[in-house]
């Protein structure tokens, strides 16, 4: 058994506190607060990430799954790698009814923008989408990190190239990931994370990764 606070990873050192923020933000994140970027992204305003399914008409989607909460007390996992830094990262981010600090922070580092090296505190139940997304494909491997936090510079960068980059992602607010797996095919990743009915899924076969959010349920397909 794995002692508290203890982190299996590569090339990781523990972050200092601040890089990370009061964990009272987390308990403030779950009281269902008004959140202005979500209602934005309701309203599918200026924002290709929140296109109804395949860019046409809105496809039925499982009910929401209410998150989970701190009642469980069971473990929960994460195996990451970030595919431009080469960092591995193997830690149990939740224990005993709540988020462990240290094992916040290193997911944090991991999934920093790469190009300015900025560090943000990504939403804590955007990590328990992808522990529930692990169990319910039952993969064996680190997921593939292709973006995690997006600075407001890197996101501005990208949306001027592509216009399937949302002009205020969520990305920016560390409430998406794009990722893959090694041993699960791409269409049975976004399969899974449609069923878990947590946020956006977007599905892009031709870039080879899944979009997952912790935004309002939707679904879309880009290149």
């Amino acid at each position: 058994m794995i002692e508290r606070r203890k982190l299996l990873g590569l090339g990781l050192g523990v972050l200092g506190a601040s890089a990370v923020g009061p964990m009272a933000a987390f308990a403030q994140a779950k009281l269902g607060i008004s959140d202005p970027i979500a209602d934005l992204l309701q309203r599918q305003a200026d924002l290709p990430e929140g296109m109804p399914a395949e860019g046409l008409v809105a496809a039925p989607v499982p009910t929401p799954v209410a998150p989970v909460r701190s009642a469980s007390h069971e473990p929960r996992w994460l195996k990451l790698h970030n595919i431009h830094t080469q960092e591995k990262l193997e830690a149990v981010y939740y224990e005993k009814g709540e988020y462990v600090p240290d094992a916040v922070q290193a997911l944090d580092k991991v999934l920093r923008d790469y190009r300015t090296g900025d560090v943000y505190s990504m939403h804590p139940e955007l990590f328990d989408s992808l522990a529930a997304l692990a169990a319910k494909t039952q993969t064996k491997s680190h997921f593939q990190i292709i973006s995690g936090y997006r600075s407001p510079k890197t996101n501005a960068m990208l949306h001027q190239r592509s216009g399937e980059v949302a002009k205020r992602s969520l990305h920016m607010d560390g409430k998406a990931i794009d990722l893959y797996l090694e041993d699960v095919a791409l269409d049975r990743v976004r399969a899974a994370a449609l069923d878990l009915g947590r946020g956006g899924v977007g599905y892009y076969p031709v870039s080879n990764f899944v979009h997952v959010d912790v935004g309002p349920v939707r679904r879309w397909v880009g290149s």
